[in-house]
């Protein structure tokens, strides 16, 4: 077979964290169906790299290879000594997902969150959050099903049960021919999850998140009219808002000079999501925006328009 005419090979290389694995799956997801390429996950973990190869780009002996790929992209900082390693592989383009700590001339590109400080440039795409695995939604349900997702304490917000618990209360309070669903995550202190489960009823559905599936959250926003977040998890609020639904936050306030809490804020700023007193905004029945927060498209044309050539036609997808 012509190589020209072959699907390309592109790696996703994992530390398995849930939110790096989250941005690949979403730019992954978003390159097989532009480009046709064949996805290969590739765990850091199995191939253990010394900082000299790293160093010098020397790619390691791995069991079982995937195919020689086009493209190699890989988030998390713990995939970047692999990553580094792997630089050197003919005909292979190499991407960051984040501002790295080693110098940007060591790879062909990074995509960058904005509230990260980086500047764009030739070889780096800044984006407005982070990528993530959601699909934005055709159209929003006409049905008041409203879904909330309850994070924990984290560095960036002042996190407090009380605080949490009541405006969710009061939410349901204002909003009685609503339904509500509402989900933990692995950070929500037992204690808050004690008190949401003490909520279930005819009009409130309360999910573990132990009790979720992959595509759980995808299916959940789908079926919603809006959405409440806490402001402590950078990558649930922009799931939220790449959804398409109506999405408010929940009230913490931010720590200090917090870059994840200066993210939302440009969030918000940008009218993607919306503040908790804003809930009205949320809430009412709106004209469905047109513009759309999808950045694994935005970031999947970037690098297909830079790196790919599409089997069977030229490449003349325009940047986005």
């Amino acid at each position: 077979m012509n190589p020209e005419t072959r699907a390309p090979a592109i790696w996703l290389i994992t530390d398995n964290k849930p939110g790096h694995k989250n941005q690949l799956k979403g730019l992954g997801n978003r390159l097989r169906v532009l480009t046709g390429a064949s996805i290969y996950w590739v765990n850091a973990a199995d191939s253990p790299v010394p900082l000299w190869r790293a160093l010098l780009g020397v790619a390691p002996a791995m069991d079982s290879p995937p195919p020689a790929p086009a493209l190699i992209i890989a988030a998390g900082s713990g995939t970047h000594r692999l990553l580094l390693a792997l630089r050197r592989l003919r005909k292979t383009r190499t991407v960051v997902l984040m501002k790295p700590a080693f110098p940007l001339a060591w790879v062909d590109a990074a995509i960058i969150p904005a509230h990260d400080n980086a500047k764009a440039s030739r070889k780096t795409l800044i984006t407005e959050g982070v990528i993530n695995a959601v699909t934005p939604m055709a159209q929003l349900t006409p049905k008041p099903e409203a879904l909330v997702l309850a994070g924990g304490p984290s560095r960036h917000f002042v996190w407090e049960d009380d605080a949490v618990f009541s405006q969710i209360t009061d939410l349901i309070a204002r909003y009685p021919e609503w339904r509500w669903t509402i989900s933990n995550s692995r950070r929500t202190p037992a204690a808050l999850t004690a008190k949401l489960d003490e909520l279930q009823g005819p009009k409130v559905t309360v999910v573990h998140h132990e009790n979720t599936h992959d595509n759980w959250l995808n299916h959940q926003l789908a079926a919603s009219r809006a959405v409440w977040v806490t402001p402590d998890s950078v990558s649930m609020v922009c799931e939220a808002a790449t959804s398409g639904v109506p999405t408010g936050l929940l009230d913490l306030p931010a720590r200090g000079r917090s870059r994840v809490a200066k993210g939302v804020t440009r969030l918000v700023e940008q009218s993607w999501v919306f503040r908790w007193n804003e809930h009205s905004s949320v809430m009412s029945e709106q004209a469905e925006r047109h513009a759309r927060l999808w950045e694994a498209d935005r970031a999947a044309r970037w690098l297909t328009h830079r790196f790919i050539t599409i089997p069977g036609r030229a490449n003349k997808e325009a940047p986005h």
